[in-house]
């Protein structure tokens, strides 16, 4: 994907940002919960890895204090947050609810 991340989360299609970190382990067993719910919800979202130690900018403007942390954007606006491990069914009730 290219284009700016204000581009990335004005998207009328919701957008899952996860931010993570590469020492964080819970960010690596979260990885395939939200391949699965790309997979299940077949291109209504799409989900983008941001490293909070590569992009500190955006850490504090969205005041990442704990990764992993998941925010859904559509249309620019936040519309869910979630920090820490999460299941699939309660990622996709929570996507479902915005879509």
């Amino acid at each position: 994907m290219s284009g700016t991340f204000e581009e990335l989360i004005s998207s009328p299609t919701p957008v899952v940002i996860d931010f993570t970190a590469a020492w964080c382990v819970p960010c690596k067993k979260i990885t395939p919960i939200l391949s699965q719910l790309v997979d299940e919800l077949d291109e209504e979202i799409s989900v983008i890895k941001i490293d909070v130690d590569k992009n500190p900018a955006l850490r504090k403007k969205y005041n990442i204090t704990a990764v992993p942390t998941l925010i859904a954007f559509k249309n620019g606006k936040q519309k869910w947050r979630h920090t820490g491990m999460i299941t699939l069914v309660k990622a996709k009730q929570a996507i479902r609810g915005i879509l």
